[in-house]
């Protein structure tokens, strides 16, 4: 593996070091609120989230955009991804980079990784969003575009390794190395059920998409089992916040701002 030194700068982002590794980071704004932190999936980066960083900036809060070990500009490690794995990696960023509880944001898996954060170490998260996110293997769409990639569509694998190839130290010739690890992952995990996230206290938006990867069922269910879950469906919509950020930014701006009452009740 090259090496990479903390403090690097590159992209408009920096290397740190977080438990050992080293991954590099977007950080940007100087907001009063808790930091929004953005947690991108599966062969995503930071800039996955462009409309988003640059709206959220806009609207005046600091926002972190971290990229997990092997995606993006952060160098490989050597071991296997796992989904309690980079929890604990997104806890040991939060606690030694980002350093006062935030706002959790996650797309796909990395709002899986953001549950479990907030599973674990509640005191690190103020709210919480998760998007076209499952916890368990029945959450999936099994026709999906994560079976594609399970099965090594070359279409799909030209696709995916674009924003690896452009940004990773590791080089064009370790995408194979990531992909296979990324697959290992997705085969076997995440193995969750919607029950174990019932004790999360954090207030939590579920964003679904109407012809998303995810089974709309399995967002009612994980938004009517966190005790203070919220669920939004966002119509004609498959990826959420890169196709419609006109309906998604505000959403979650919104959310983040004050969670709405649990129940309705007519005025006095």
């Amino acid at each position: 593996m090259p090496v990479v030194q903390p403090g690097t700068s590159i992209d408009g982002g920096a290397y740190v070091e977080v438990a050992g590794d080293v991954v590099w980071h977007f950080h940007g704004g100087e907001g009063s609120g808790p930091p929004i932190v953005l947690l991108h999936g599966a062969f995503g980066s930071a800039s996955t989230w462009g409309p988003q960083i640059a709206g959220f900036l806009d609207a005046g809060h600091t926002v972190f955009a971290p990229e997990r070990s092997g995606h993006g500009h952060s160098p490989d490690v050597g071991y296997p991804y796992t989904f309690e794995g980079m929890a604990a990696q997104t806890i040991a960023y939060l606690d030694s980079v980002v350093c006062i509880p935030a706002h959790l944001v996650g797309w796909a898996d990395g709002g899986l990784v953001a549950l479990l954060v907030a599973h674990h170490r509640p005191d690190l998260v103020a709210r919480m969003v998760t998007v076209g996110s499952y916890v368990d293997a029945e959450g999936r769409d099994h026709d999906s575009f994560v079976g594609r990639i399970r099965t090594g569509d070359p279409e799909i694998v030209t696709f995916l390794r674009g924003d690896h190839d452009s940004r990773s130290p590791d080089g064009p010739e370790h995408f194979p190395v990531v992909f296979d690890k990324i697959v290992h992952m997705l085969s076997t995990d995440p193995y969750f059920r919607i029950d174990d996230f019932s004790s999360v206290p954090t207030p939590t938006l579920v964003v679904a998409a109407d012809r998303g990867v995810v089974r709309l069922e399995s967002s009612i269910a994980l938004a009517r089992t966190l005790p203070h879950g919220r669920l939004a469906v966002l119509p004609g919509t498959h990826v959420v916040p890169a196709e419609a950020p006109e309906l998604f930014n505000p959403l979650v701006l919104s959310f983040l701002a004050a969670d709405p009452p649990d129940e309705w009740m007519p005025p006095v």
